[in-house]
């Protein structure tokens, strides 16, 4: 009997979550809602050959991850923090250069590339009831685009370190959608085949270097806050962040709680077209970036964003063959999508 009980001890599973992480600890599931933390060494940049058995554990911990929360934490990806690291540091300093150097570099909207370039503080709102939000960003959709960017000769490296660092991340994000279609039993390309023109005109996935200025200076209009709520709209993002903190996910009871940086890991989660594409098996959960407490006030805050999106002409069915959505363009989905969260900007005709 006490031989039984060891045995069922041991294979007890503990689950690490961004709480256990803050704490330095192990946690067991909870009825509340943790992010997990799924090591995905097994398949990280660089390695090809992935056990069966290791390779059947981790999608079921990504499909439960990706079918309850949403978001996941993964670490042992190949990208190595000090990389995450170097585009934040060459980032910020582009963010620091005058307003009107960043504006050689302005998005614009009338554009084949309407996302790529620099997006000013307040331009863009994401969630429509509220102001803009306070940040600033600069997007980069298409490695051979006519993109400005930036001369300065302070940052001669910040072209060649987003360049570089948008092919990691697409490297990555391949793998995640390998290992995110044999977790509901497809064929291992199944999604990987629509999203084969990453980095071209063809193609909507986007790096996105963000950047949230010091308040100390300035007047936050009332229900203002960093970045509002929003759900993103493609396949999957990959998310890489500071420690400055502010980002909450929202739990299915509509309350929110805090994700965290968990340094060494990329924090991923599915976007509202793969929700719709998996006919509500996988979902797309709300999140946000609140202020920083009046004492902190006078401090920046940085990540950087892989927005993963299908090839612009592909249609999207639901993949177990229901009908629950309609087909949709991943291109006129996406076009449509943005062009809300620049409804004002495109109203006053302003393309930063």
């Amino acid at each position: 009997m006490k031989r039984k009980k060891a045995m069922l001890t041991k294979r007890r599973k503990k689950v690490r979550t961004a709480d256990s992480e803050s704490t330095g600890s192990l946690s067991f599931n909870s009825p509340k809602m943790d992010i997990p933390v799924v090591n995905f060494n097994a398949y990280k940049l660089g390695e090809d050959q992935i056990p069966d058995e290791r390779l059947s554990v981790m999608t079921e911990e990504i499909k439960q991850a990706f079918s309850g929360t949403g978001f996941v934490y993964l670490e042992n990806t190949g990208i190595e923090q000090q990389e995450v690291n170097r585009v934040m540091d060459v980032s910020k300093k582009f963010f620091l250069l005058p307003e009107d150097t960043k504006k050689l570099c302005a998005r614009n909207s009338d554009h084949e590339n309407f996302n790529d370039g620099w997006v000013s503080s307040e331009i863009e709102r994401l969630n429509p009831l509220r102001p803009g939000d306070l940040k600033e960003a600069f997007n980069i959709s298409h490695l051979d685009s006519v993109l400005k960017w930036p001369s300065d000769a302070s940052i001669p490296e910040f072209q060649e370190v987003l360049d570089s660092f948008f092919r990691r991340c697409k490297a990555l994000a391949l793998r995640v959608l390998e290992v995110t279609a044999l977790s509901l039993g497809l064929q291992r390309d199944f999604f990987v085949k629509k999203h084969k023109l990453i980095g071209t005109n063809k193609n909507c996935t986007t790096l996105r270097t963000l950047y949230y200025p010091p308040l100390h200076k300035v007047i936050v209009k009332p229900n203002q806050i960093r970045c509002g709520e929003h759900s993103d709209y493609g396949s999957v993002t990959l998310l890489f962040q500071d420690e400055s903190g502010g980002l909450e996910v929202m739990h299915r009871s509509g309350q929110y709680i805090s994700a965290p940086c968990i340094p060494g890991t990329v924090l991923v989660n599915i976007a509202d077209l793969m929700q719709r594409w998996t006919s509500d098996v996988l979902v797309s959960t709300s999140h946000r970036v609140l202020l920083p407490p009046d004492d902190k006030m006078n401090t920046s805050r940085q990540s950087v964003a892989f927005f993963v999106h299908p090839d612009k002409d592909e249609i999207i069915s639901c993949c177990d063959g229901s009908n629950k959505y309609p087909p949709v363009s991943a291109l006129q989905y996406v076009t449509d999508r943005v062009d809300v969260s620049y409804e004002n900007a495109n109203k006053k005709n302003l393309s930063v």
